[in-house]
């Protein structure tokens, strides 16, 4: 199985990471930190099929996941849908305790019924809590048991920070998650169930001859956007979770912490937009590589001498080269040694941070790197940082940048 393979790799989203600490990713923070946002605040995007990390921002801090709970909900719920424990015709009927659930709900009295298509409609629209109750008693009998089945997939989802409390993300102090764990979840959703992810694009609802929108109005803002949920509660701030295809990659972020909707809504925007810039330059990179190493193949098969400088490793054109700042047996300490770097260079340099990942020894080693540049700028590059008391090396990049460790 597909996820077989994301399962076993998923240290991958640890790893392997391209980030850039941008301007607008400072500013947003500075204004997140009047009400203490700043602290709370952590996001990441992610290629869906290779697991590379094109943005990360605290993906590892422990944050309350507010309505993105109602994702795993909805991953139990499709899982009976795709059993046959339940079809979408299937009734249910609103008991005493989900009835007195608070908004965002539907409002639904005691022994009303409501279809699990239109529950469904429901949670991911409305958010409505009282219909994520009614859903967790009918799939686990109670909500409580419900919230350890949901705990116990996650674990088999790597989702290993990760601990429900409730179906609906309703205030609890233990029920916590991660910006990662929630970006493995939406990726689960999207491969295990295709047929019902569709749902998640849903614009608007109508139950009772009510009308209800979608919270996720970037399904209408950023394009290309088909999913998945919004979700928030004071503790948390505004999270969204968001499911794109850029060109031909599928994109997956998660972000947490947002001040407001509208701030949240436009952060997220500017971000993909970096991200998608920089996968353009990283197409273009592997571009020229693919020319060049198509070319010299031409040579050789034709059988005339090929000259070393035509190949893309030798050719002095084309060769990109790297500043590295540290290497260490700890992801975050190479990161932390990379930001350090970039406080003195963010204003020139234009190149990405990249964390690489080698075995040494039989140790697990993580380069702090700045990647993609041409010789001279990363010997200026590296002169400054040395000016500045910083350690450097200048490395010649084996293979193209655009190709990632994956």
């Amino acid at each position: 199985m597909v996820w077989d393979a994301i399962y076993k790799n998923s240290q991958k989203l640890g790893a392997c990471v391209y980030f850039r600490l941008t301007i607008g990713l400072l500013l947003f923070l500075v204004l997140q930190s009047g009400t203490g946002n700043a602290a709370r605040y952590a996001s990441i995007i992610v290629d869906e099929e290779t697991l590379t990390v094109l943005h990360a921002f605290n993906p590892d801090l422990l944050i309350f996941p507010a309505s993105l709970t109602k994702m795993m909900t909805l991953y139990l719920v499709f899982e009976n849908l795709k059993s046959g424990k339940l079809n979408r015709k299937t009734i249910l009927k609103v008991s005493h305790r989900a009835s007195l659930q608070p908004r965002s709900k539907l409002g639904l009295k005691q022994n009303s019924k409501i279809t699990v298509e239109q529950s469904i409609k429901a949670l991911i629209t409305k958010s409505a809590n009282d219909i994520a109750t009614v859903l967790a008693e009918r799939v686990g009998g109670t909500e409580e048991n419900f919230a350890r089945i949901m705990t116990n997939r996650a674990r088999q989802l790597s989702m290993s920070r990760t601990q429900f409390k409730n179906a609906s993300g309703l205030p609890n102090k233990k029920q916590v998650s991660t910006a990662r764990d929630m970006a493995f979840l939406s990726i689960a959703l999207r491969q295990h169930f295709p047929n019902y992810f569709n749902f998640f694009k849903t614009n608007q609802f109508y139950f009772q001859g009510s009308r209800h929108k979608n919270h996720n109005k970037l399904l209408r803002r950023l394009r290309g956007t088909d999913g998945i949920k919004t979700g928030y509660i004071r503790d948390s701030g505004y999270n969204i979770a968001v499911s794109l295809k850029y060109k031909q990659r599928r994109l997956i972020g998660t972000f947490f912490g947002g001040k407001s909707a509208k701030q949240r809504d436009r952060h997220v925007i500017k971000t993909f937009k970096r991200v998608f810039k920089m996968l353009d330059q990283m197409d273009i990179t592997d571009q020229k590589y693919q020319y060049n190493k198509t070319a010299a193949s031409t040579f050789r098969t034709s059988g005339s001498k090929v000259n070393n400088a035509q190949t893309f490793g030798r050719n002095k054109t084309n060769q990109l080269w790297s500043v590295q700042v540290g290497a260490f047996y700890h992801f975050q300490a190479a990161r932390r040694a990379a930001l350090r770097a970039s406080k003195i260079l963010r204003h020139k340099l234009k190149s990405r941070i990249y964390i690489k990942e080698n075995i040494r020894r039989g140790k697990r080693m993580f380069r702090a790197r700045f990647i993609g540049m041409r010789k001279f700028k990363a010997k200026n590059v590296c002169k400054r940082l040395k000016q500045r008391n910083i350690r450097c090396l200048v490395v010649r990049e084996q293979r193209p940048t655009a190709q990632g460790d994956r």
